[in-house]
């Protein structure tokens, strides 16, 4: 270690000085080794020349290859996943994070004991990252129910797996005398003019095999979007249905004509039009016709109760589901006029007119009879599906809509369960409530065992 001569002084009390350069402070900062691991107390020993240092990389993780996408939705991604990083994404070594190598991963350094923040031996820290893989899409397909642009049905499903085959005990064979040469002859190889033996194939192949066993039908959820019955779209309930498709439902969301081109009753035909299409069709999806539900939102929502109580609705559908439901169109009428209306209720009022085509008055013969039609509450019966329907406190469609109808079913013996949710959510939103969606999926299930 070589240090810089400095000024000398002789004289009593005063003692000699060394002043070292700027190599001295380097190689004594040099000699101070300060170990890589966060929080370690002891550091380590300063290398020699003889000992060599190798820095440990950190690996990096390849890229997952592209999901499959089911046909019907070409190239459309479940949820978007973590974008993988470029140079020119990633941060600058002022922000305190260095550019992705695009190195292929290495292994680990020896010693290291793996997993998230594992101390190698040397006293480095490797990192391990997390890949989040998102659930295969169910299939979807689109469909026309009927012959205008609205009368459009979304099907999303999933494959049924192959039912597995009663394995049957094997009984022991019994001895028997052997068989004449004319005699010896396989089931493979029947005698001519006779067929292969049950469950065996002959010499033309596997005529009298059993057919393969076929997956139990599942229920089915039919759901109509809201939109004041003048706009909205099926495709709102996409991600509910995919959800709905892991608990094992085949799901369905239609359009409906709207009443800028159609007066009511064509919006309760069209919902009635594309449950018989279900139904019909119940097969291509493995769906028990006898077990579906209506699930609506809104305006949606008084589509579905209609459903279930229009003639016999328990015949129709095992049960409805309507949050926020317009059950009582005249009632929405009269909130609309009140001078405290809501933005919401006016525009609501504006839609039952458009709906019924005419203004909402007991004295017009013609008109109060859609008006009427149109509540639900006016074609309760003992035969109507049994529902449970939603509203939240501050919604602009009350739970007054609701209750009337619940006590017109109650009334003919139809059970029927009532929910406010706190807040003031309305429709679709009501689902945000982290109770909603658990209290719908156990309610479905149960009318659909």
């Amino acid at each position: 270690m070589m240090c810089a001569p400095g000024f000398i002084k002789k004289g009593p009390r005063v003692r000699k000085v060394l002043v070292c350069g700027a190599a001295f402070a380097a190689t004594c900062i040099s000699a101070v080794a300060v170990p890589t691991g966060a929080g370690a107390a002891t550091p380590e020993p300063v290398p020699t020349p003889s000992d060599s240092v190798t820095a440990t990389p950190t690996p990096t993780l390849p890229e997952l290859p592209d999901l499959p996408v089911e046909p019907g939705e070409p190239g459309e991604p479940e949820v978007p996943g973590t974008p993988t990083p470029t140079p020119s994404d990633s941060m600058s070594p002022a922000e305190g994070s260095a550019t992705p190598s695009p190195q292929q991963p290495t292994a680990p350094a020896p010693g290291a004991t793996g997993g998230t923040g594992a101390t190698t031996g040397s006293g480095s820290v490797v990192s391990a990252q997390g890949l989040m893989v998102t659930p295969k899409p169910p299939r979807t397909a689109h469909y026309a129910y009927g012959p205008n642009a609205r009368q459009r049905i979304d099907a999303y499903w999933r494959p049924a797996p192959a039912a597995k085959a009663a394995k049957k005990p094997v009984k022991p064979a019994k001895p028997t005398k052997p068989a004449k040469p004319e005699e010896r002859r396989t089931a493979a190889t029947p005698k001519p003019g006779t067929s292969a033996a049950p469950g065996t194939q002959d010499a033309r192949g596997a005529q009298g095999a059993p057919a393969a066993p076929q997956a139990k039908p599942r229920p089915a959820i039919l759901m109509l979007h809201g939109g004041y019955w003048l706009e909205g779209d099926k495709g709102g309930w996409k991600y509910f249905a995919r959800r709905l498709t892991n608990q094992g439902f085949a799901v369905f969301a239609a359009n409906y004509r709207l009443t800028q081109s159609a007066q009511w009753p064509a919006q309760r035909n069209d919902t009635m039009a594309a449950l018989d299409f279900i139904k019909k069709h119940a097969k291509k999806w493995n769906v028990d016709p006898n077990r579906i539900v209506i699930i609506g939102s809104s305006a949606g929502g008084m589509l579905a109760t209609q459903a279930g109580t229009v003639g016999e609705g328990a015949q129709r559908v095992r049960g409805v589901v309507a949050l926020s439901p317009v059950n009582t169109p005249y009632l929405a009428y009269q909130d609309g006029v009140k001078p405290t209306a809501r933005p919401g209720q006016r525009k609501l009022k504006k839609a039952v007119v458009d709906l019924v085509h005419c203004v909402p008055q007991p004295a017009a013969a013609a008109c109060w009879k859609r008006v009427e039609d149109a509540n639900s509450a006016a074609h309760a019966s003992a035969g109507d599906a049994p529902m449970l329907l939603m509203h939240s406190a501050g919604d602009f469609v009350p739970v007054t809509h609701s209750t009337g109808l619940a006590s017109a079913l109650r009334g003919v013996g139809v059970p029927v369960t009532v929910r406010t949710v706190p807040g003031a959510m309305h429709g679709s939103q009501l689902l945000n409530d982290e109770n909603v969606y658990p209290e719908i999926l156990s309610w479905v299930k149960a009318r659909t065992r």
